[in-house]
């Protein structure tokens, strides 16, 4: 997808008499959208927008690389350095003898001010050479610009991860400013870059703190030629898209909370930075007895961390399994704000949302459970969450007007307005997150309409559901048929079966129950294995086993699997 986005300046935060300034750029080519206030609690802010900010450069892929000329290089450089070294420390120690004795050199503080803004001076006109020559190669360093909406109760930014597994939103209520002017509700872009990130490290509790989203982009006529006006034109991956997407969409449905406290989060992310996993599984277990103390295990060392002062609020007993916990270390950087974090589960292998609630400000994290996510191949777990029937035009309509009329609705609230059930309405929810125009705003219980992009979003723009696994839902529910399910010494799944008449098909699924391997005679898998996903036959056969699609086609039963 091409989009269009266009500034007038660049964000920036500047020194102004009374304290520091946070101006945001926003895009020209959306609707007005605008807000002057005074932060109460400026640290808050600069630590949420950090913790964000690492959000959107997360990139853990793995890069392979060839070293062969690398390590030839360093035993040269080695060398080299050696001798280089030991003529310097001669020559150094020389001069240190004549300047024994004398006082420090005058305008050393001024002299270090003028080489550090020339390095700053130099690293930003870097940053614009390549914006302009290499486009693709920026826009990997710094992904699509952050999406900010201004709503009547609250603020929120929103933002995806480089290597499009995560997905963040830092959600901060109207109470957190004061002075409140020039408000315009709306979604809009804002210009984000690492020298604005430098600049929010100098925000400070001892004065004032005035954040702004410009309204003066929008009263200005502004043309080509006029200064500071940059235009871009950003080709968004049909991936980013899909993935923005599906996390939205898997965001709106019906989860369990689980409330995990400071303390827990702090063992956690403390364990993980001193462990690195070398073997699978690597999950994150929660064990959950209705009334009892939360119990977390990390895989594969069995290490539990029991919330004692958090008892699990749910119905039922279950153990829930997820993934993407590296990502979890952003959380670090907020502990000493945290007042606790509600962490919002699916079911075992669907993505998970860990909201970190700090006062008047909550930052939601989405992990989608795999490090690289082909979204646009399909057979992942998160595929499965889509509804098995659409809901009829007339629902939808009913809940366009509804929205119409106010841009926030519980679940209960829209059913009612609407008079439809609580599973049609919820699967119209699912399909508007899909087409980036609703988001489900977890912390307040209520759903938010929000356009993500600047033009509406159809099914064909996003791209539609892998056919391989759309398939593989009918199928796994009526005409596939487990006939071996057994373990291997690697702690590997083999899984044999019948689907749809044809002869037997094989996966195999390691201990986090992914697909690594598999056997089909069809023609897809004989044409291209798995690099292109596996086949509606070896994804029926993990759904049979995983128990995943198999409780038939209707609404209700769809929506029992998330609520029950």
């Amino acid at each position: 997808m091409l989009l269009n986005t266009a500034y007038r300046g660049r964000s920036n935060v500047a020194q102004t008499p009374v304290g520091l300034a946070v101006s945001l750029a926003p895009n020209l080519r959306r609707d007005r959208v605008s807000f002057v206030g005074v932060l109460r609690q400026p640290l808050r802010f600069r630590e949420a927008m950090s913790a964000l900010h690492d959000v959107v450069i997360s990139d853990l892929r793995f890069k392979p690389k060839d070293k062969t000329g690398y390590e030839e290089w360093k035993k040269q450089e080695a060398a080299k350095e050696a001798r280089i070294r030991t003529e310097a420390v001669k020559l150094t120690r020389a001069e240190l003898e004549k300047e024994r004795g004398r006082p420090m050199p005058q305008g050393l503080e001024r002299r270090f001010q003028k080489c550090r803004q020339r390095y700053w001076e130099a690293r930003t006109r870097y940053g614009n050479l390549l914006s302009r020559e290499d486009p693709e190669l920026w826009r990997m360093l710094m992904p699509c610009d952050p999406v900010i909406t201004v709503s009547p109760d609250v603020m929120f930014f929103e933002c995806f991860s480089a290597d499009e597994s995560s997905y963040g939103c830092l959600t901060v209520e109207r109470e957190a400013f004061e002075a409140e002017t020039d408000v315009a509700l709306g979604t809009t872009n804002v210009d984000y870059s690492w020298r604005l990130y430098e600049h929010f490290q100098t925000i400070r509790s001892y004065r004032e703190t005035r954040f702004t989203i410009d309204p003066m982009g929008f009263e200005v006529q502004t043309t080509s030629d006029e200064a500071g006006y940059r235009e871009e034109k950003i080709d968004l991956p049909q991936s980013w898209l899909r993935g923005f997407s599906a996390l939205q969409s898997a965001m709106s449905l019906p989860m369990r909370r689980v409330p995990v406290s400071r303390e827990g989060i702090y063992a956690l992310v403390a364990f993980l930075k001193r462990h690195k996993a070398k073997a699978s599984p690597r999950a994150v277990r929660f064990e959950l007895t209705p009334g009892a103390p939360v119990k977390i295990v990390l895989e594969p060392w069995n290490k539990e961390i029991v919330l004692h002062d958090t008892p699990y609020p749910g119905p039922r007993k279950e153990v829930i399994r997820t993934w993407g916990r590296d990502r979890l270390r952003v959380l670090g950087r907020l502990l000493p704000l945290l007042d606790g974090v509600d962490v919002y589960l699916l079911g075992t292998g669907l993505p998970s949302f860990w909201v970190a609630k700090m006062g008047e400000m909550k930052l939601t994290l989405g992990l989608s459970g795999w490090t690289t996510n082909d979204w646009t191949s399909g057979g992942s777990a998160i595929d499965q969450l889509a509804p098995p029937v659409a809901p009829s035009t007339e629902v939808m309509n009913a809940m366009a007007a509804a929205f119409k009329q106010s841009p926030t609705w519980t679940l209960d609230a829209l059913a009612s307005k609407t008079r439809a059930s609580a599973p049609v309405v919820s699967a119209g929810l699912n399909k508007l997150a899909l087409l980036g125009q609703v988001i489900h705003d977890l912390p307040h219980g209520v759903y938010r309409w929000r356009q993500v992009m600047p033009v509406t979003l159809s099914a064909e723009v996003i791209g539609p559901e892998n056919e391989e696994t759309v398939a593989a839902r009918d199928l796994s529910r009526w005409k596939c048929r487990v006939t071996s399910d057994t373990v291997d010494a690697k702690g590997q799944r083999r899984v044999v079966g019948t689907v749809d008449g044809r002869a037997a098909s094989e996966v195999t699924l390691d201990a986090d129950d992914r697909i690594v391997a598999g056997k089909c005679a069809c023609s897809y898998f004989y044409t291209g294995g798995l690099r292109k996903g596996p086949c509606r036959h070896l994804q029926a056969l993990r759904n049979k086993a995983l128990d995943i699609g198999t409780d038939g086609g209707t609404l209700d039963s769809w929506f029992k699997r998330f609520t029950s």
